[in-house]
């Protein structure tokens, strides 16, 4: 009876130890909560490539105005919200450059830290 008993256990405790292997396997694919996860973690990927294409277009703005020296101006998108720092030569063109971003297809919004750039003797 012991016996019996005892393979009993043994049989019941294969049993759970493979169906405790089974449910710790990664979902395959084809499952719908799979793609869920997969189309999650994509999203930032894209979302980081339409912020990189976002910013390069509105330096492909800013540079189309030759009066504007962009080497010194900072641009960072994310998610159409546009942040723009840095230094330009004159007053006037720290609100020049906001417009020109602001007419940037996508940007949603500017954040314009740009300041003049002071002159090396100047005080």
């Amino acid at each position: 009876m012991k016996t019996i008993y005892t393979v009993g256990l043994v049989f019941a405790a294969l049993i759970i130890s493979t169906s405790m292997d089974v449910l710790a396997q990664p979902q395959s694919a084809s499952t719908p909560a799979s793609a869920a996860d997969a189309s999650a973690t994509s999203a930032p990927v894209s979302g980081r490539k339409a912020d990189r294409a976002l910013r390069r277009a509105v330096y492909a703005a800013i540079g189309r105005h030759k009066e504007i020296s962009a080497g010194n101006i900072s641009v960072i998108a994310k998610s159409g919200a546009v942040t723009l720092s840095g230094t330009v030569t004159d007053a006037s063109q720290i609100n020049q450059v906001a417009e020109i971003a602001k007419g940037v297809p996508g940007v949603t919004s500017v954040t314009n830290k740009l300041t003049v750039e002071k002159p090396l003797g100047g005080m």
